[in-house]
């Protein structure tokens, strides 16, 4: 007996770009963020949104770059979740959640951390690793 779907479980909206590993690409990643989730109406955690996309581009510029490659941004919004990703060519260097106290590396994990519900990293395909991070939607 076939039977026919009756309805998608959730709608999974979506956005994905790559950009050029520098200062400009990151601040991009943080202004297309903002203004793809206003188009998705979703500017309650945009700001927020906005913090988290600033660090983890600002990491993947700094930490992750490798001259001629570029990093991607990913957002994810389903259900009840927003989810970003900053994916880049340095799956080597993976991030550390550095101190308050530290001079310069790590500080901005520690944003992120605060910021998000969950965040983690995932590495590979080799050479890449994507970090993310997920927000509860309202």
């Amino acid at each position: 007996m076939n039977q026919e779907p009756t309805q998608l479980l959730a709608s999974v909206r979506q956005f994905g770009i790559q950009l050029s590993a520098t200062r400009r690409g990151a601040r991009l990643a943080r202004l297309l963020a903002v203004e793809q989730l206003r188009s998705w109406e979703l500017e309650p955690v945009a700001e927020t949104a906005a913090q988290i996309v600033a660090e983890l581009a600002a990491n993947a510029v700094t930490h992750g770059r490798v001259p001629g490659r570029d990093f991607r941004l990913g957002l994810y919004a389903a259900a009840h979740t927003l989810r970003i990703e900053v994916t880049d060519t340095r799956g080597d260097r993976l991030p550390r959640v550095g101190s308050p106290g530290e001079a310069e590396s790590g500080r901005g994990l520690l944003l992120v951390a605060a910021f998000a519900g969950s965040w983690g990293v995932r590495v590979g395909p080799p050479p890449r690793k994507t970090v993310w991070a997920e927000l509860a939607l309202p």
